[in-house]
């Protein structure tokens, strides 16, 4: 089977020609595997798919089309009703979002106590020293005053883990720069629960090139250095 290690990319599937060699060609969304109701997904088109198979499928099939370039993953689940993000909401957002992503880390690092690697061995160093410190604010849905005392007066617990995420999220390539579809996994699956989150992302882009520097991701979390 000369489709067996041939990759192709989402959206494309691997087809053999006559000779045998293999070709990428377009998923057809009417053969992708059928799902269950919480694999549905939303396109930034407003519509519903059945899941990340279809979706993509339906995006290769428009290449070439304005359509085609403006489909993208916008978030996990049905599409529903999104309010609009005030401004007193995006102003909240990075409060929740560094707490979230310091008890994520901590959620990881309590992990790793039992059985080791979620974490690299550097990583739950750093964590660790958040871990043991006494003055940590525990998970909570805490009021944004309270969130808002606590990044100033422990500033250093949460410059980390918003490292961290900036570089969990850069990966394709590794260059300290966000594209669209490297944040896609972070905001696709926080959209129905933080609608802030777009909004958010698209104001980290002070030069508006589309990419988001780690400098600009830091600034927009209220990271100093």
């Amino acid at each position: 089977d000369t489709c067996r290690n041939f990759h192709c990319k989402r959206g494309k599937v691997c087809h053999a020609d006559k000779q045998g060699k293999p070709h990428c060609i377009c998923q057809d969304p009417a053969a992708c595997p059928p799902t269950k109701a919480y694999e549905h997904v939303c396109g930034t088109d407003n519509k519903t798919y059945d899941g990340t198979c279809q979706l993509f499928g339906t995006k290769c099939q428009l290449e070439g089309t304005k359509m085609g370039r403006q489909l993208h993953l916008d978030y996990m689940g049905s599409c529903k009703y999104i309010p609009p993000c005030t401004d007193y909401e995006v102003d909240q957002f990075p409060l929740r979002m560094r707490d979230w992503l310091k008890n994520i880390l901590i959620q990881y690092y309590e992990r790793d106590l039992n059985t080791s690697g979620i974490l690299t061995e550097k990583q739950r160093n750093k964590v660790k020293k958040i871990y043991q410190n006494d003055k940590r604010l525990v998970a909570g849905d805490h009021p944004v005053e309270l969130l808002l005392h606590d990044f100033e007066k422990n500033y250093h617990m949460y410059v980390y883990p918003v490292h961290w995420q900036f570089h969990q999220l850069d990966q394709h390539p590794v260059d300290r720069l966000l594209t669209y579809s490297e944040l896609a996994p972070l905001r696709a699956s926080l959209v129905p629960m933080e609608h802030c989150i777009t909004r958010f992302f698209q104001e980290c882009d002070g030069d508006q090139d589309k990419l988001i520097a780690l400098k600009e991701w830091c600034h927009c979390f209220g990271i100093k250095e």
